[in-house]
């Protein structure tokens, strides 16, 4: 296996140190391959490159690197956190990985100088309850992280019900006169026009954080104790409230089967393999509270198992191999509790290895505890993630199958290839404007089955008549295809290498006759292939599931049917980027109306001309409905700058 690696490579590897640590391969192009850990990384790393691993998929692997880099560090718990950085934000080829755009939502109670009622602003004094999702700071109090927006907002509401705090902002609770309909409806004590003293309610908020910390024994009996101190002193519509509140509290626990155990805070996590797919279902309990699940569907499953494999063979020798649930579960737990903390108790599926619990306790500062086989109320909790995700992979699965099915009948009826649909890549274009304002075009893009939003595309159309889609398509399709045009000229007509521009297989415009024209036009010019040009055509009276399909080399146009699997593709990715352009479209007319960004983008207004001329016309909407003559009254405004100006903002 050493003879297709350089001497150099080989050297490094026989130089690594017998320490702790992670390692990365890349090929020629300078991608990365893949990124391991290792408690010995001189051991691990060598196996790779004194064996003859074959035509397997490692060894596949190993003959495409050509550099190696390493990296030692303390302990295997550094080593984990660094592993999966590297993995989330490198993206690795023979890694599995779990991509998960959205952070999580939290409950936020703010401000704790309002936890005593002693803060300088009168928000302050009374905290707020609100949804909150991004990075957290030491200026509020979060609670969660929680599984989806529902589950923040229906805590919110239940908080509601027990305590009334505030959720209004601090801008509308500082300019309040009288109280908001909230507090007719027994949902806030009305703290903006104070029918509560800052002590009392801050009692409030600190029971709410109780019941959101899962201390609800503890709760009922602390407010058992007040209701009596009141009645005892005689302060009968005090212990009345809190009589109420108890009555709230104790139905929200019923209704919602807030638990009473010792557990507070637990994520579930069931794995299941299954078609060559996997899926982790992760169910979250907060306080007590059941809050819901989520799913989570891992990619490049099959090049990283069997790379794992290979790997534990390296290392274990004829040792049973994992199986393929706990290696997507350890590499599940390994990136996510990255960046979301860890609760002190994991009910788990399938047991993972010992050392990647503790590495996940140190990384946290939270002894966290693993359990797979549990009882009680544990395991009717791990049933219900096992039952879920057994459903999700059947939806995934059936989905990915009806795609397939949709993008092999679209390339039977258009006689594409179909040797390799994984592969088969399609691009759609649409115009959109109103009445030739803000003209934007956007590109999608749709392969393996799926569209590819991180490949989407928009542009911005200058230097056409208003209105003038023909032209708009003209541009976009220059723009988008010149580089491919060129990277085929350099090919000698042959496909462009990997890493270069290149046509796909499917070019759709979103029209008929007129559209397709002009891409023959354009294609012509840039000597392409114009087969690839297909228009999407409304129907009569423009009714879904209409459309025939025009073709740039002189086919006759096909009506596929309106129950036509390949028409569902078609009709998808057309509406697909429609919704792309037009909201594009809206966002650029609604940044000319208001004006924002305009007074920036103008040649020869500065900071300080800006500031006078918001200064002078009280916003960009006055300077917008300024005259030539008025705006060139401005210090260091010219009659050719106010000129420019106004047509600018017109």
């Amino acid at each position: 296996m050493s003879e297709m690696h350089s001497d150099e490579l080989l050297a490094q590897v026989a130089a690594l140190p017998s320490l702790p640590g992670v390692y990365r391969y890349f090929d020629a192009e300078g991608g990365l391959l893949y990124v391991g850990k290792a408690r010995n990384l001189k051991r691990r790393v060598a196996n790779y490159f004194q064996k003859n691993h074959g035509g397997t998929r490692i060894g596949h692997m190993v003959s495409k690197i050509v550099r190696l880099e390493t990296t030692v560090v303390r302990s295997e718990a550094e080593a984990l956190l660094l592993e999966n950085n590297l993995i989330k934000t490198q993206h690795p080829k023979y890694n599995i990985l779990f991509r998960d755009d959205k952070s999580y939502p939290y409950l936020m109670i703010s401000g704790v100088s309002g936890r005593d009622g002693e803060g300088p602003q009168p928000g302050q004094k009374f905290a707020r309850m609100a949804y909150y999702r991004g990075s957290v700071d030491k200026k509020n109090r979060y609670f969660g992280p929680y599984p989806s927006a529902w589950a923040v907002k229906e805590t919110i509401q239940l908080l509601q019900k027990v305590f009334r705090l505030r959720t209004c902002e601090d801008t509308v609770f500082a300019n309040r006169s009288r109280p908001c309909l909230l507090y007719q409806i027994k949902r806030c004590t009305g703290p903006c026009v104070d029918m509560i003293s800052p002590e009392a309610y801050a009692v409030d908020v600190r029971n709410a954080e109780a019941m959101l910390r899962g201390e609800t024994q503890a709760l009922l009996q602390q407010l058992e104790a007040r209701m009596l101190a009141h009645s005892e002193a005689l302060e009968f519509e005090q212990a009345a409230e809190v009589r109420n509140q108890m009555t709230a509290l104790a139905r929200v626990l019923h209704q919602q089967s807030i638990e009473t155990t010792s557990d507070k805070d637990v994520d579930i996590l069931a794995v299941r393999v299954q078609g060559g797919r996997a899926c982790v279902n992760l169910a979250m309990v907060r306080g007590g509270r059941h809050l819901g699940d989520r799913p989570y569907f891992p990619s490049q499953l099959g090049d990283a198992a069997a790379v794992h494999a290979s790997e534990q063979v390296l290392e274990e020798g004829d040792a049973p191999a994992q199986p393929v649930e706990v290696m997507v579960l350890e590499a599940f737990m390994a990136q996510h509790y990255t960046s979301v903390p860890v609760p002190p108790v994991l009910v788990l599926s399938h047991a993972v290895d010992k050392s990647l619990v503790k590495a996940l306790s140190e990384s946290c500062g939270v002894r966290v505890t693993a359990l797979h086989q549990p009882r009680e109320q544990r395991r009717a909790w791990l049933d219900m993630a096992q039952q879920n995700v057994e459903l999700q992979l059947a939806r995934l699965l059936a989905e990915e199958g009806s795609q397939q099915a949709r993008t092999r009948a679209l390339a039977e009826a258009l006689d594409l290839p179909t040797h390799d649909l994984d592969n088969l890549t399609i691009e759609c274009f649409d115009i959109s404007h109103t009445s030739g304002e803000a003209t934007k075009a956007s590109c999608v893009v749709f392969h393996h089955h799926k569209m590819q939003g991180s490949e989407y595309r928009r542009f911005n159309i200058d230097g056409i008549t208003g209105g003038d889609d023909y032209a708009a398509m003209r541009q976009v399709l220059l723009r988008r295809y010149s580089r491919v045009a060129e990277a085929q000229r350099e090919a000698g007509g042959a496909e462009p290498s990997a890493g270069q521009a290149r046509l796909p297989d499917l070019v759709l415009v979103d029209g008929g006759v007129g559209q397709v024209s002009m891409a023959r036009e354009v294609f012509t010019a840039l000597g392409l292939d114009l087969s690839r040009i297909v228009g999407v055509e409304k129907g009569d009276k423009r009714k879904v599931g209409l459309e025939e399909l025009v073709f740039a080399d002189g086919r006759e146009k096909v009506y596929l049917g309106k129950d036509s699997a390949a028409l569902m593709l078609v009709a998808q990715i057309r509406d697909e980027a429609h919704r792309f352009a037009i909201t594009g479209m809206r966002a650029a007319r609604a940044k000319v109306r208001i004006g924002g960004g305009q007074l920036e983008e103008i040649a020869g207004v500065g900071p300080k001309k800006r500031a006078r001329l918001l200064q002078r016309f009280g916003g960009v909407r006055g300077v917008a409905d300024a005259s030539v003559e008025d705006l060139s009254t401005v210090e260091g405004i010219s009659r050719e700058l106010a000129d420019t100006i106004y047509r600018a903002l017109h």
